[in-house]
Parts: structure tokens; sequence; C-alpha cells
């Protein structure tokens, strides 16, 4: 037992020490104030003083409670728990820094001596990075080097060298080291105190010289001036498996060498001496490298010294045990020299204990105090870890508060990573009941509050799976701790006796209640279902469902019924699939082969309950259609095949018959969704029991449609007879059509043949006198759409299986053409319609275009490329209208209410992704994004992320039309400004807004403008053009300036996007268009044109170089084909905007991969080199087409004769997509 010492308790809600509001800099020592008397004062460069240390007391001396006291206080004995609201506990140990710090070579015979004199050594606030001062700045690293790394002159018989290339085994390394430490003790220890410097990163050497004369302040401060890397990397953080090894190595090797030196060499006073006080130097380095390497030395050797003190106590037990033993003997049995021997050997091990626990003691102070709370957290978890292993194993000597309060104060720490370090030395502690007993003094304070519970127990609803399954864990522990007399003699009221997780189960379902998170439920299973089986007592559950309440306990209400059966269900989907909910852990986990015989075992288990259970819950549950629409889901879980294995065939006749009866009579879209959806799972063909569910599906289909059909017909008569229907029968109507629509979307419904009927009330619904409630027109469309979309299936199988249709992909063509028609006309905003047709029939527009995309056109089978439905320019126009007017608009703030506002924007963020949708899968030409990327930064907050992943993917599709995209959105709103002001105020917010959109279409291009370089410059082209040519319409005054010319100032936050090269090529095509009414004076009108001009400028002279003469070199045959390749256009290019009158070739093409500025699936070609002549000699871009080109050809080679250019090049090559890689261009580094 732990001697009880009168110094205070260690609370967990303290004060937290002040360094944690500032950690202390590196170089501050300061006071431990866990030992000694109040002027004891210990700093790094203390003398290692060996003080003696009793034996059999195992508190050391240093910590006694007569001298340990909290820092800053007067020593206060142990108080009630009321007096430590009103006092500060364990603020943090400071010390000033002594004005005369001094560091000695610490031995223990020059401790006994005079103290010898030594240099003051500069305390330095900040990490120091230091720089070789004869070097000067340096050129810097190469690509992929890393200079402090070069290892070409290292030593390669250096222990550094050996340990980092592994080249022997670490025992090895060590038993030849002690080798060369006998016969030659300073060369050994040289090369161990060369070995942690170059362990730190630093190429300096010791020589023999230096270890003689120089004491060990001076050495590291001559290692810090040579410690010349830059880069501020060194081995222990430095990435890759080599230094993962190394770090591993280092630490095995400090240990390796104490066990190995355990018996005399750690007690000669020379090496244990000098590799303490040079670790304790470096430890206290302003160089973060020695720093982080020592301390870690330190600490391993400390634990190693752990170890060889165990090793001593358990021989100085079993020698005071043999000594007591032949003590007792009588006298004439007693061996006077065998008495002797042993009490010679136990004085050894006793001065060896105390000289370990003075190293220890010493390094503790030394070391450990200054760095447990180093501004660096790596060494702050480096301290705290190894503080919980002396703890564990040399818990007489540590297990106490004045080594505690040092954990209790780092678990203040702001890094989660030191925090954590903290909690796993303490985990293993009270793990051990031997130990658990000393933590008294840390822990009795550490009570939760219930308060403090609560927040632990929010946790489960966490995204993060981990935290969530901890925090389930203290949720087991907390409220579902087993009770044996809680369910003791608890029977129902016909006397059957509640499972032992009855209790558990309320108290589950009530905190589900109280937590008010009703809809993640899923959640919380997730949360538990791993470390509690209550999770999974099928039976415990449904009998609290289907038994009566006994006498002795209370019935659920409804409330908790209801929680407990989406509870149910929700366990009953994890344990039947093995998948965590949406948004926790991977999509796609991959099961291990345990896993999936877990969830195998379980759905075995669940279904053969569920098989007896579930008509009884339908049927006592048959009129609340919240608990119907949770037990309806639960056959999708079943194995089916148990049915018939376990002759269970009168149950399954029995659920087809509630799910039969409940569609039958409800109206809730939930519950018929859920049937729907559970009846689809049923009846799979190739299962046993596909015939009995088949029959039950058709019987169930055929009481639906034959009740639409009599609602429909009754509903017609009555308007054709000019009369107006009841309530009833439009009731009738409307909740017919939902059962038809939500059928049709999991069970083909084609064969019953109702398509006529149900299209015949989409056209009605045009004509008002005619119209079904707008209700029951949209569950029509809703028909109409599943029915197209079975009927393409049927024909894909049909077609696979060998059979033709022709028949019937012509009929289905017919529907299609005639269904998009209608749909057109609810969209389109020249027909009023009621809102919620339009909103349907753009969704559902939207969804066809997708599902008969032109990717139909390259299926296997002919008959499915006249399926094929392309969007008219029409359409898209059609389409583009409604996102404008549903979409971009400005709400008003008090129209709705909070809940309503967010269902809203899900429904308008819908909207847009189906229109978005059609862009990203090229389905209309990128040039139709344009009128919503322009609402990019004003509605970035609400579809900001939708419309940046369309950008992303328009680029991919085709970088230049992207572009070109983002230029005709600049356009129109500039022309919006113009139409409603008349003229551009160039400090007005309109124009301030679109500059900043241009700055972030700008930002979207990236950092390679090589890659980007034709899409930039084709945007800079159209952009230039834009500006200087008048609208239509409109008379340009020769003299002044164009009317868009304010363009340009937005357009110049693309030019740092430019190679200098495009920068010249852009300025000559600007300056040749407008050389003829270039201003004499520079009135403000032209601002933006001098803005513009300046931008391309910038760096450059105003004087384009002349180029080399010779356009053409010698080129080897294999990059010949690949050159020519280059010189061609891409598809899509900007050669499409340049308005040429170029001839065409019309090439078929499969799925479009380019529709910018076409309709239809071409592709323009150049084919006569005449033709291109004429056509580029009369086009105002031939200034930079040719340039363009012509410069391409000249830089095909470098230039030898200029020896100042650097040779790279850059080439465009058939492998890289139409990328820039090296060998066509020179001078072409970006900015």
């Amino acid at each position: 037992m732990m001697h009880r010492r009168g110094g205070k308790r260690i609370r967990m809600d303290d004060p937290v020490p002040p360094e944690y509001e500032t950690p202390m800099t590196p170089m501050t020592p300061m006071n431990d104030n866990s030992g000694g008397d109040a002027n004891d004062s210990y700093n790094a460069y203390t003398p290692y003083q060996a003080s003696q240390t009793p034996l059999h007391n195992p508190t050391p001396e240093h910590y006694s409670s007569e001298s340990y006291s909290s820092p800053g206080t007067s020593q206060q004995q142990y108080q009630e728990q009321g007096n430590f609201d009103n006092q500060t506990q364990f603020e943090a140990p400071m010390t000033p820094a002594a004005s005369n710090m001094r560091i000695t070579r610490n031995t223990r015979a020059r401790m006994r001596g005079g103290v010898v004199q030594q240099p003051k050594y500069k305390e330095i606030d900040t990490d120091y990075t230091p720089s070789s001062s004869s070097r000067g700045r340096g050129g810097g690293r190469g690509r992929g080097k890393r200079a402090h790394h070069s290892h070409s002159l290292e030593d390669e018989a250096s222990l550094y060298y050996v340990i980092r290339n592994n080249r022997s085994s670490l025992t090895t390394i060590v038993d030849d080291w002690i080798e060369k430490y006998k016969s030659n003790r300073e060369n050994a220890l040289l090369m161990l105190m060369q070995f942690f410097i170059n362990a730190s990163g630093c190429k300096g050497r010791i020589t023999s010289e230096m270890q003689l004369t120089m004491e060990h302040v001076a050495i590291i401060r001559k290692m810090t001036e040579e410690f010349d890397e830059e880069s501020g990397e060194y081995p222990l953080i430095m990435t890759g498996q080599q230094w993962k090894k190394f770090r591993a190595n280092f630490c095995e090797f400090v240990q390796i060498l104490v066990r190995q030196c355990q018996y005399s060499i750690i007690y000669d006073q020379f090496l244990m001496d000098n590799v303490i006080s040079l670790l304790t130097g470096l430890s206290d380095s302003q160089v973060r490298a020695f720093r982080h390497t020592a301390t870690l030395a330190a600490m391993k050797l400390m634990t190693a010294l752990v170890d060889v003190a165990l090793t001593v106590s358990i021989n100085l037990d079993n020698t005071q045990r043999q000594y007591e033993a032949e003590r007792q003997k009588a006298r004439e049995k007693r061996a006077a020299d065998r008495l002797e021997s042993l009490m010679a050997k136990r004085k050894e091990l006793e001065e060896n204990m105390d000289e370990i626990k003075n190293m220890l003691t010493y390094m503790f102070k030394s070391v450990f105090v200054h760095r447990y709370r180093d501004t660096l957290p790596e060494i702050r978890a480096i301290c705290m870890a190894e503080i919980g292993v002396w703890m564990k194993k040399f818990h007489q000597n540590f297990l106490d508060d004045s080594y505690l309060k040092y954990i209790g104060w780092t678990l203040h720490d702001k890094v989660g990573e030191v925090r954590l370090k903290c909690l796993q030395a303490l985990q293993p502690l009270y793990a051990s009941e031997e130990l658990k007993t000393k933590l008294e003094l840390f822990t009795s304070k550490e009570i939760l509050t219930d308060k403090d519970c609560e927040h632990v127990y929010e946790l489960v609803y966490s995204s993060h799976r981990a935290v969530a399954q901890a925090a389930g864990e203290f949720l087991n522990e907390r409220l579902f701790r087993p009770e044996n007399e809680a369910v003791v003699d608890v029977k129902t009221r016909r006397g059957k006796k509640r499972l032992p997780n009855t209790p558990f189960i309320r108290d589950l379902v009530l905190f589900f209640i109280e937590s008010e998170l009703h809809e993640h439920g899923a959640y919380l299973v997730d949360s538990l279902i791993e470390t509690n089986q209550m999770m999974k007592d099928w039976e415990c559950m449904t009998d609290l469902l289907l038994e009566e309440a006994g006498p002795d306990e209370e019935a659920l209400d409804n409330q908790k019924e209801t929680s407990l059966i989406e509870l149910m269900v929700c366990c009953i989907k994890q344990a039947a699939t093995g998948e965590a909910p949406v948004g926790r852990g991977p999509t796609r986990k991959i099961l291990s082969v345990k896993e999936i015989k877990q969830v195998h075992d379980d759905k075995q288990k669940l279904t053969e309950h569920f098989i007896q259970t579930l008509p009884l819950l339908l049927d006592k549950y048959r009129a609340d259609p919240e608990k119907l629409a949770n037990l309806l889901a639960i056959p999708q879980y079943f194995d089916l095949d148990i049915y018939t294995k376990s002759r269970q065939e009168i149950n399954l006749d029995s659920l087809l018959s509630k799910i039969q009866a409940i569609v039958e009579k409800m109206h809730d879209n939930d519950v018929l969704d859920t049937a729907a959806k559970t009846l689809e799972h049923m009846c799979v063909e190739g299962h046993a029991i596909f015939t009995r569910c088949n029959v039950a599906r058709s019987t169930l289909i055929d009481s639906i449609v034959n009740k639409y059909k009599e609602a429909i017909d009754e509903y017609r008569n009555l308007i054709e007879g000019d009369e107006e229907p009841d309530e009833d029968e439009i009731f009738n109507v409307v909740q017919s059509l939902k059962k038809v629509s939500i059928f049709y979307s999991c069970h083909n419904m084609n064969p019953w043949g109702i398509w006529d009927s149900l299209y015949k009330d989409i056209e009605d619904a045009k004509d008002p006198a005619k119209s079904l409630p707008s209700t029951a027109v949209k569950y029509c469309i809703s028909a109409c759409f599943f029915a197209i979309l079975w009927g393409q299936n049927h024909l894909m199988e049909a077609v696979d299986s060998g059979s033709h249709g022709e028949d019937e992909c012509r009929q289905l063509k017919e529907r299609l053409h005639s269904f998009m028609g209608s749909m057109r006309h609810f969209v389109n905003s020249d027909t009023p319609s009621p809102p919620i047709l339009r909103e349907d029939a753009y969704n559902t527009i939207c969804d066809l275009l997708v599902i008969f995309c032109n990717q139909l056109s390259t299926h296997t089978n002919p008959l499915m490329h006249q399926l094929v439905y392309e969007p008219d320019q029409a359409m898209q126009n059609m389409l583009n209208r409604f996102i404008q007017e549903y979409v971009f608009f400005e709400e008003e703030d008090d129209e709705h209410d909070e809940h309503s506002k967010i269902e809203e924007l899900h429904k308008r963020r819908n909207f847009l992704a189906g229109y978005c949708k059609l862009i990203v899968y090229n389905m209309i030409p990128t040039k139709a994004a344009a009128d919503v990327f322009k609402h990019y930064v004003k509605y970035y907050n609400d579809y900001g992320d939708i419309i940046k992943t369309t950008l992303g993917k328009a680029r991919d599709i085709n970088k230049t039309n992207c572009a070109l995209t983002m230029q005709q959105s600049l356009n129109i709103l500039y022309n919006e400004i113009v139409a409603e002001k008349g003229k551009v105020n160039r400090n007005s917010e309109e124009f301030t807004a679109i500059k900043e959109l241009a700055k972030r279409f700008a930002l979207s291009f990236g950092l390679d403008a090589v890659k980007n370089r034709e899409a930039i410059t084709a945007l800079h082209r159209a952009g230039v053009l834009f500006a200087i040519t008048p609208p239509d319409g409109i008379e340009q005054d020769p003299t002044g300036p164009p009317p868009n010319l304010p363009f340009l100032e937005i357009l110049s936050e693309f030019t740092n996007k430019l190679l200098k090269l495009d920068k010249r090529v852009v300025l000559n095509f600007l300056d040749r268009r407008l050389q003829a009414g270039m201003p004499s004076s520079r009135g403000e009108d032209w601002q933006p044109l001098l803005l513009y001009r300046n931008s391309l400028l910038h760096g450059e002279t105003d004087q384009v170089p002349v180029t080399s003469k010779r356009a053409y070199t010698r080129r080897k045959k294999d990059h010949l084909a690949e050159e020519e390749e280059a010189d061609e256009p891409d598809e899509g290019s900007d050669h499409e905007f340049a308005g040429l009158p170029v001839n065409k070739v019309v090439i078929t093409r499969g799925p479009r991969t380019n529709t910018f500025y076409e309709n239809n699936d071409t592709v323009q070609m150049q084919t006569s080199p005449s033709a291109i002549v004429e056509d580029t000699a009369t086009s105002p871009l031939q200034d930079l087409d040719s340039r363009f080109k012509a410069l391409q050809t000249q830089s095909s080679r470098p230039r030898r004769n200029q020896e100042h250019v650097e040779h790279r090049e850059l080439r465009r090559t058939s492998r890289n997509s139409g990328r820039y890689v090296e060998g066509q261009y020179m001078e072409s580094d970006s900015e």
C-alpha cells in the first residue's frame, strides 16, 4: 500500500496551469516543485548530484510530504471538498530563468569537487532555424533531393549509418560497441555522442580533441553552428518507410544499450554521466531537432533504467531473503563466509539501486520537467507516453501524486494527441486492481456529474463512427448495467416472464425519446449494436409490443411503442445488411469473412422470429400508419428461403393477406410505398415462394386497377353530363391514382393496359373544364413516366433474349414523344399551368432526357437506336427559363417559417441539379450553362457546390468550351447592366460584382497555366472581340472608344493565367484591332484599355521580340506524327469561335463529345489548304492564329546560339491528350 502523504489531491476541475494559455518557450527553465525544499531549484544545467535514496521508502526523498507543495503557494494540508473551490491548486510550475545559468559536464567526480566556471548560455524564446554563416542564402535544394541527407561523405562505420541502413541486428551493434568501450572508452563514447548528433539531422562532427578539451555546452554550440539545414526536416519527423524504421531502431537501440550494460558499465561513473549530461544539454537546445531527438532519447533512457531498477529490485529481494534465511540458522550451521558475501552483495545492490534512482530523479528534473510543456506537441506527447510506462512498471517510485500531477495538468493540453497520450497512460493503471487503489488522490474528485454525462451521451449521434461507438460503450456502462433484481418476478398479464433485457430496452426507448432526435434512430442503433447484445434481442422487443403489461409494470404508451418499433426496424436492417447508416463510415465497406458469417447468422435468426410475429404485429397496429410504415419494411431483410425450409407457408399466406388488406384500406404515402417495395422484394424469380407471392401481387394490382377504372369512369361520366363531382368522387379518383402511381414505380403494370386512360387524364388537364385535380394529374404523370421506363426495360430484356419487338419499340417511341410533348406544354411559361404540374413535368423531362440520351445509339440492338430523344434548342431554352424563374430568384424573408424554407431550398436545388446533370453528361451544349454560371457568386451559399461541380465537369469535357461559357456568362451580366443603366459605371456595385465573378472564374483554372493555355487564350480573344465590337444597330464613333470597352477591365482578371508568350500574342491582336482608333489622349473612357494593356505588359517590354528565322528543325521519325497532330486544333477548340467561313465535312459521331455552338452531332474540319489561306487572309483574327502557329513551329528546338536561354521546352503529344509537355515551346514558363 502506498504511503499516504499529506499533499493535496489532484482535481480535474482545478484551474488549468498558465502555461497552457501561453506554453513555455523551449529554453525556459522552471522549478519542478515536486521535491526538495523551497530553495531546491533544478534546471537543465544543475549538476547531476546523485543524492541517496532510502532503500525501503517507496517515495523518493525529493517528493516527501514535508516538502511537497503547490507551486507559488505555501504548503497546505489536504482539506475537504468544499475547500477546493476557493483555492488554486497545482499552478504551473514556473521558476524564472536564472541569470547565471551554467552547463557543466555532470560527472560525479566533478560534482563532488569544486564547481567549474562555464560561459553563459543564451536563452532564446522561439525555435531556432540555423543556417550556415559561410553559405549566405544559398541556392536551395534541387527537386527530389534533401540536402542534409546526402550520404556520400558519411562514415559507414558510424552508429548512425549502421542503424539507419539496418546493416546488422541492434543487439550485434550494441555488443560491438561494448567491446570498443572496454578497449577505449573515450573513442566509444565519442561514437555514441556522434550518433545522437547525427540522429538529430546535424552533419557536424565531434572530434577527439573537442571531446577532450571542450565542455558539452561548447560542443552543442559548435554543432548548432554547423546545423546548416534550412528545410527544418530531421529524421524523427521525416516521412517514408526508411525513417519510420529508423525511429523504431533509435528507441530500441537506447534500451538495448542500457540492458546490455546494466551489470557494470552504467555504474562506472563515466558513460552515464556523459550521456545524461549531453542529452540534458541537447534537450534544452533552441534547435528543435536537437530538442526533440534528445528528449526522445532521454525518455527512452529513463524507461530502460526503470527496467534495470526492476531487475535490481528483484535481485535485492532475493538476496535479502537468502541473507535472512542464513542468519536464522543455528550458530553451528551458519556459514560466516556466506553471510559476509550476501551482505556485500546486498550492499552493492542497494548502492546500484540508489545510483539508478538518482539518475532517474536527475533526468526527471532536468529533462522531463522542462519538456513536458514544450512548445512542440510531439515532445509533450513523448513525455506523457513514457511517464505512463514508468508508473505501470515502477509504480513503487512513480505512482504517486507528485508524478500524477503532470498528467493531470497535461490533460488540459490544447492538442488532442497529447491529451490522448495522457489517457493512454492512465488506462492500464485503472485496469489493474492493484494499481487502481493507488490512484485515489488522482481520481477522488473526478466524479462526473449528470450534466457531464449528458454531453457524452449526445455523442452517440455523432457522424464520426468511432466517437459514436465509444460514447455507446459509455452509455452501456452508465444506463445498461445489469441489475439482477430488476426483472425478478416481473410477468406479463398472461403470466409470461419478462426477459432480462426488458428494463434496458425500456430505458433505451426513453433515452431515444428524451434525446429529441427522432429522425436519427439508425445512428443510435449503430452506436450500440456492436457492444450491446440487447440490440438483437428480438423476442424481448416483440414481447414488449405484443404482450399486455402485468400488474407490476408500466404499459408502453403510443409514443414509446412508435419509438420502439422504429429502433427495432433499424436494428433489423443493420443486423441483416451489416451496413452502417448513411453518413457514417465508408460508403462501400467490404465485409470480412467473419462479418459476412455474422450477418448471415443474424439474418437467419431474425427471419425465424419475425416470420411468426410480424403478422401479429401488423394485425395489432393495422390502423396506425406511422407504425405500419416501419413494420412493413421488415420482410425486405428476410432470408426468404426459410419460409419453405421451415414449413412456414401458412405464415407467408398470412403476411401476404395482411399486406393486401393494409394496401386496400390505407391511403398514407409511406405505408403504400413501403408495401410496394416489400412486395417487389418478395416477388423475385428464383425463390421457392415466388409463385405464391406473384399470385398475391397480381390479385392486389387487379384490385388497385379496378378501383381506379371505377373511380375515373364515374368521374368522367359526371363531367360529360355537365355535373360537378362531389368530394367523395374526387377523393376516390385521387387515392386510386396515388396507388396506381406508387405501385407502378415498383411493379410493371403495363400488362393491365391503363396507359391510354392515364394519358387521357394528362391531356384533359390541358383543358381546365375537364381537368382532374392537380394532385391527381401529378400521379398520372408519375404513372406514365414509369410505364415508359418499364416499356424500355421490357424491350431490352426481350432484345437480350433474341426476340424482336419492332411493334413494341414503335409504340414505345410514340408514347415517349407524345408524353414529352405534353410535359413541354406544362413547363412552357406561355401556357398557364399549376406550379405543381410545371415542377413535376420539368423533373420528368430532365429524367427522360438522361434515360433516352444518345448512349442508346451504342446499344447492341438497332431497335434501341430509334428511342434516342435529344432536346432541340426550344426545349433547352424552355428548361433554362424554368430554372431562371424557379431557382434564381429573391425570396421574401418572412414568407415561410424556417422548416418550410429548408424544404423549398431543397426542392430548388433538385431543379438546378436536374438541369446541370444534362450539361455534365453532355446532353445539352456546354454553352447552355452560361445562364447558370452567371449566378455563381450571387447564389454561392445556396447553390455554390452544384455550380462548382458543373464547372469542373464542363472543364473536363472541353476546357476551351468551358472557358468561353464563362466569358459568355460575363457578357450576359455586362449586357444586363447596359440594358438597365444605358452606360456602364465602373465604380457601381453591379460592375464590381461582375469583376468578382471573373476573379472566381479565374481561380477555378488552378495553377497549371500550360494545361489551360488554349482555353485562356480563347477566352481572351472572345473577350477582346466583345469589348471592341459595337452591338448590332449601334454606329460607333470613329474617334471615340468602343461602347463595350469597360469590359476589358473585367477581362484583366484572367491575364495572370496567360503564359508570357501568349500575353504578347494577345497584346498584338488587341493592338492590331484597335490600331486605327487608338486615342491621341488618355481620357477616362480609354482607361479600361490602358489597364488591360498594362496587365498584358506586366514585366515585359512593349516590343514583341524577334523570332528565329529558322521555322523548322530536323526531327526524329517517332516524333513526326505527334508534332503534325499537335498542329491540328482539338475538337471544340477556339477555332470554332473564330467566325471563319470554313468548308465542312460532316462526320457522324457516337455520344456527343463537344457541342458548344453546335446543335447536331457533327465536327467541323478544314478540307482545303487554299480555303484556309483565303479565309484567314480576310479574317480579323489573322494575326493571332498565324503568329500562334508560327511560334509553335519556330520553337520546336532549342536555340543553340543563345546560351543564356534555359533549355526547357514544351511539346504537345498524342499521349498527353492535348497537354503541353517538354519539347515545343521556349520561354513559356508561367509567371
